[in-house]
């Protein structure tokens, strides 16, 4: 299986457990790899043959900033699934990284990383 990346975008959103989180948001980081054959668009280089990178994009910043979560966990599910719903692929691997999660202590950023097809969502 093929694979396109979509590698750390970046979005500002209102999620986290603590309230100041939700009222004041942050920084998201967010990956996104993306398996399908892409065989027929090597060979064609017809842009109907594979994916709109630009509408992936837009489909990820929806989801980011349109909705609150606790939990990043949450926040790459929904991604997962909106990408699955929306796109032709067989598997998504999403990962979302949070900068500067407030943890006690020094730490570059927190990420946690999902991996989905369709069936998952059945």
């Amino acid at each position: 299986m093929d694979v396109i990346r979509l590698k750390n975008m970046v979005f500002y959103g209102y999620h986290g457990v603590n309230d100041f989180e939700k009222d004041l948001g942050g920084k998201f980081e967010v990956d996104l790899e993306l398996f399908r054959p892409l065989k027929k668009a090597g060979r064609t280089d017809n842009i109907e043959n594979t994916l709109d990178y630009e509408s992936i994009f837009r489909t990820v910043e929806i989801c980011t900033r349109m909705n609150k979560y606790y939990l990043i966990e949450a926040l790459a599910d929904s991604v997962a699934f909106a990408v699955l719903d929306k796109y032709d692929v067989a598997e998504v691997i999403v990962r979302v990284r949070k900068p500067h999660a407030p943890v006690h202590g020094v730490l570059d950023t927190v990420e946690v990383e999902i991996s989905r097809t369709k069936t998952d969502y059945v």
